[in-house]
């Protein structure tokens, strides 16, 4: 049964494209029998019978975070099975017409509540510190808004203000094709884990989010002339003092450098990156500066923070393409 339409409240949860896709000034309530519940990635599914105000009857169609950051939230591929009763909260689809909401909480039958919030508010206190750029690092969703909010405003050429309008998120989202984000995106990927390996020839960085892998030149050598351009671009570094400075070049054409903008990535993109480990060893501050004068006006800076998080451990990620593409479809339902 449906509960509620649209309720007036923000949303808590908050996907790769829910600003642009869902609506997060408004939440549904609906509540059924789960009927399919797909642990996979990008997006984890949840589909609920319900029946709508005229008795008709719908199948909601929900989108929840990865599995890596459900696991950590208390979730499990064993969580919901067919035929479960819950109650859900939801940020509908701005397409009314679409049976389609993202994730703010789901509740059992038993009283369990689960939600995609990363981070457990019980957990201790971190008491380790890390001595050097080493180690497990998460990017804090909290951390995330402000470089979304920065990105969303960057001032465009020409030619990048009409990519901007002519980007439709449903169907060019490379995400869609199981192909990652690139720097700064990937650096910025909230609430995913990050690992760091300092070698003295080579930095090697890890990202959970699509089980990418940047391997940073340390050997003093220069970017190819002519190099392939790639998802990810040809990285190298150099220690400014306690510093690790990344510079990133030869960055393949990508459909959205940034999150929800549609603006691609030019030939001429350049990103070069910062990372400083905080005087108590609990974070590394991050600052970028991406340019790409095909498509900016002006170069693109800011600052992010990793949270030392050794007691987390990185899971696959493993993108599902059928999954990946599954919001570009118009739902049977609703």
């Amino acid at each position: 049964m449906l509960l509620a339409g649209t309720l007036a409240a923000a949303s808590a949860a908050s996907g790769h494209h829910s600003p642009i896709i869902f609506d997060a000034d408004a939440v549904v309530v609906v509540q059924g029998p789960v009927t399919r519940f797909d642990w996979t990635n990008p997006h984890v599914y949840i589909f609920v019978a319900t029946t709508d105000e005229t008795g008709r009857s719908v199948e909601w169609q929900f989108e929840s975070d990865a599995t890596p950051i459900l696991l950590r939230n208390g979730w499990t591929p064993e969580s919901l099975t067919p035929g479960d009763v819950v109650s859900v909260r939801a940020s509908p689809d701005r397409r009314t017409d679409r049976a389609h909401g993202l994730l703010i909480s789901l509740e059992k039958n038993d009283g369990t509540i689960l939600t995609p919030t990363s981070g457990d508010p019980n957990a201790p206190p971190l008491t380790s510190a890390a001595s050097d750029l080493s180690g497990i690092w998460e990017q804090r969703f909290e951390n995330f808004l402000g470089f979304y909010t920065s990105a969303a405003n960057v001032s465009t050429t020409e030619k990048g203000t009409a990519a901007r309008a002519q980007y439709d998120i449903r169907s060019e989202n490379p995400v869609a094709a199981c192909v990652a984000y690139p720097s700064p995106m990937i650096v910025a990927a909230p609430q995913y884990l990050n690992e760091i390996t300092v070698d003295d020839d080579r930095v090697t960085i890890r990202y959970e989010f699509f089980d990418v892998e940047r391997i940073v030149y340390m050997d003093g050598r220069g970017h190819p002339e002519d190099g392939e351009r790639t998802n990810q671009g040809h990285s190298i570094g150099w220690w400014d003092d306690d510093v690790l400075v990344v510079d990133t070049t030869h960055f393949a054409d990508h459909r959205s450098t940034l999150p929800g903008t549609g603006l691609p990535s030019g030939a001429r993109k350049h990103v070069v990156e910062r990372y400083t480990l905080s005087e108590d060893g609990s974070r590394i501050l991050i600052d970028f500066m991406l340019e790409d004068p095909e498509y900016l006006t002006e170069s693109f800076v800011g600052t992010l923070e990793w949270q030392y998080s050794p007691h987390l451990q990185m899971s696959a990620f493993g993108c599902d393409l059928n999954q990946a593409t599954r919001f570009m479809f118009e739902p049977s339902g609703g």
